[in-house]
């Protein structure tokens, strides 16, 4: 095996995990003490800055567990309710949470949030979970961490996706509406317009598609010229690891979560040192409530899962190089896709305007393949001033973007 093969760049990437543990969990342990010794001694420098050391090595290295979702109660339009999250369906690779508002809002739209495979877990869509949920019954796809679902349950592929999608739609029945979020744009335009071509009793009443690379040969971004830089051995060769022994989902093929994470932070790796740099300012001058803020934040981001190598290369491969869907050339199990089909399902898109991932116009593209969609069927939102991030979380996201997108979902319930 080479020095350079990325199945010893997991192994390594473990065996310092392994050795860094001890050193972050004293620290995560801690800090608490340190904060609350500052109740005795509120004057000390010297505990607050140990405090804040703790508190940044504590947060030095990835986790691949799911974060909790968190969401406890959600304020609606008749009153505060209480949320119970529950695991209504469930394959080897995903879990359909429902998240049950008690009391029952009756007669609201049932609404399917598919979360991205794309490192992070489902919670980093917290943010829109809690803001639909105001007006929605509310599921979302809770992808599993690859390297813990054994061999023998299979491949997850491109595919795999879309019937997963077409399959917890059908379980959920008439009256769905689905909303994508990056990534599962591709897949949930896919799964839609299979369904329509089928005829199937269960399509959904609209789908929303949330800065999506549908078509990346529009405004190429700085992430679409990554990847057309490479052919596509490329990546298989330097980025596709195997799942060490130890855990379940042992030998199997991944693009492993530290590097996704690596390839994020190195585009904006100032930015992230000055936020390090910052949350150790706050905690050392006392504003914790500053410090936890950052630190919350990297909590969830710094939570990574493997992706499965198969969905990773066909995704780089299909969406990103060769632009699949956009050309009539996705197929799902030997069939191409058509979304000229779709006839009966809402499309709407939204963008954000400094969306350095996925530019003006990729999404929108959907509006053109859909082509026999009615227009008074299509909607599209392009919201100022906000980046990818923005589009589904945030206040603009809850100000701006999330009453368009309420007001378009009630309108093609009845």
């Amino acid at each position: 095996m080479s020095p350079n093969s990325p199945a010893l760049h997991y192994q390594a990437y473990q065996a310092l995990a392994d050795l860094t543990t001890p050193m972050r969990s004293m620290a995560r342990h801690m800090a608490p003490w340190l904060h609350h010794s500052l109740f005795w001694f509120p004057e000390s420098k010297s505990l607050r800055k140990a405090a804040a050391a703790c508190e940044v090595v504590a947060l030095a290295g990835l986790t691949h567990a799911r974060p909790p979702f968190d969401i406890h109660t959600v304020d609606t339009p008749t009153g505060t309710c209480s949320v119970h999250e529950e695991a209504v369906f469930a394959t080897p690779f995903c879990t359909l949470q429902r998240f049950r508002k008690a009391p029952a809002r009756p007669g609201e739209p049932k609404v399917l949030l598919v979360a991205p495979v794309s490192g992070h877990f489902a919670t980093l869509l917290r943010g829109t979970v809690q803001t639909l949920l105001q007006d929605h019954d509310v599921y979302v796809t809770d992808w599993h961490n690859v390297r813990d679902i054994p061999l023998v349950e299979g491949a997850f592929d491109l595919d795999t996706f879309i019937e997963h999608i077409i399959g917890f739609v059908d379980w959920l029945g008439p009256h769905t509406h689905l909303v994508a979020v990056c990534q599962p744009t591709v897949p949930t335009l896919a799964a839609v317009a299979v369904m329509a071509e089928d005829g199937h009793p269960h399509q959904p009443r609209s789908m929303t598609l949330m800065a999506g690379p549908i078509d990346c040969r529009i405004n190429p971004t700085e992430v679409n010229r990554l990847a057309t830089e490479k052919p596509i051995e490329w990546f298989e060769k330097k980025l596709i690891g195997v799942v060490p022994l130890r855990y379940k989902g042992a030998l199997r093929r991944v693009y492993p979560g530290f590097l996704q994470i690596s390839a994020f932070m190195s585009m904006n790796m100032d930015r992230h040192k000055e936020s390090f740099r910052k949350m150790y300012g706050h905690f050392a001058e006392g504003d914790r409530v500053s410090g936890h803020s950052i630190k919350e934040f990297y909590d969830e981001y710094l939570a990574m899962m493997d992706l499965p190598a198969e969905f990773y290369l066909q995704t780089v491969r299909k969406v990103f190089q060769e632009y699949h869907l956009a050309q009539g050339q996705l197929e799902y199990r030997g069939r191409v896709v058509k979304p000229e089909a779709i006839r009966r399902t809402a499309l709407f898109t939204v963008e954000g305007e400094r969306d350095d991932i996925c530019s003006i116009g990729q999404t929108l593209a959907a509006h053109d393949l859909c082509s026999k969609l009615a227009p008074y069927r299509k909607q599209h939102h392009l919201q100022a001033a906000v980046g990818h991030y923005g589009v589904f979380n945030g206040k603009r996201w809850e100000r701006q973007i999330y009453p368009r997108i309420r007001d378009f979902i009630h309108a093609f319930d009845e």
